[in-house]
């Protein structure tokens, strides 16, 4: 592999998530089986309380059983019941002394002044890159990059906010001499997948992982045998178990702030991890086409000299 530094950080150790874990019950409540369900509820309702109890009384207080919450933590990618306990009492001290330091919550009201409005939004941002950054999967980053590096095609897809991301995506990519296509409608996207092949990759955008059309191009070019990469925040979603490879993200709404708005921030950051990471793999290739890229717009930028001189002419 290139010369990333993979193996470090992430919130993972030994492959287990270990920071996240209760946004990641607050968005994935709804998709869980009935059972699993009574258990995340339990934890929400006091993360505190949920870390002090034992596998027995957490159980009981959620009306399952010691089985169910067994199957509870394997769900979320935990050895063991012991393991869960670390990461709630960590993230609940952790949202704790974040409440403390903010003094916020995640309403915004008609009349609050910018400053609230302000503070609410970068905490929520903070907390949603935060947690995209625990839920990453180094390894499986390092396997996109290594792909993306050698594609002789890379195809980019998404609609709303995602679509944003994607396009950013591709402005990146093709800076560095990446063969890179973002597709703004379903059909072309869908046509384009069906020319991928083994040497090709396609990346879908879908916050909730349920958009049909990123779907549909996805299970397109993975049958091409392009390999498939999904950015969602929704890791057990229709979407990520069409891909090769999942990238999972994390969101913290606030009012007008819906959670497919939201998601822009962690997309972009998952996006950017890809793409350093790209760029660290084709360090030469890279470096001369910033430089012939910089050299290419030099002329459209106002230097030091031609800016004094255009004020002061403003001025006269």
């Amino acid at each position: 592999m290139g010369g990333g530094p993979e193996g470090q950080g992430g919130g993972r150790k030994n492959g287990v998530q270990t920071q996240g874990v209760i946004g990641r019950l607050r968005m994935e409540l709804a998709t869980l089986p009935d059972a699993l369900q009574r258990v995340a509820e339990r934890i929400l309702e006091d993360p505190a309380e949920a870390a002090r109890a034992s596998i027995v009384d957490l159980a009981e207080r959620s009306g399952t059983s010691t089985a169910t919450i067994t199957r509870f933590c394997r769900v979320l990618g935990f050895p063991g019941y012991a393991a869960l306990r670390v990461a709630i009492a960590t993230e609940s001290g952790r949202e704790a002394q974040a409440r403390w330091e903010t003094d916020i919550d995640r309403e915004i009201e008609p009349g609050d002044p910018l400053d609230r409005v302000l503070s609410i939004i970068s905490s929520a941002d903070s907390r949603a890159i935060q947690e995209t950054a625990a839920r990453l999967d180094l390894a499986m980053v390092a396997r996109v990059a290594d792909a993306i590096a050698t594609a002789s095609r890379v195809e980019l897809f998404g609609l709303g906010s995602s679509g944003t991301a994607a396009r950013e995506m591709a402005f990146r990519l093709e800076r560095i001499r990446i063969p890179v296509w973002h597709r703004e409608d379903g059909h072309k996207a869908l046509t384009n997948a069906a020319l991928l092949g083994p040497a090709d990759v396609a990346i879908g955008l879908s916050h909730s992982g349920r958009t049909r059309e990123v779907i549909e191009v996805l299970a397109e070019a993975g049958s091409q045998g392009a390999l498939t990469v999904a950015v969602t925040s929704f890791d057990r979603s229709p979407l990520a178990e069409t891909a090769d490879i999942t990238l999972t993200t994390a969101v913290h709404e606030t009012t007008f702030r819906l959670a497919a708005l939201s998601a822009l921030h962690s997309q972009l950051m998952a996006l950017d991890l890809i793409y350093v990471a790209v760029a660290q793999r084709t360090y030469e290739r890279t470096t001369e086409a910033f430089e012939l890229t910089a050299r290419a717009v030099e002329a459209h930028r106002l230097h030091d000299k031609e800016t004094k001189r255009r004020n002061a002419k403003g001025r006269a």
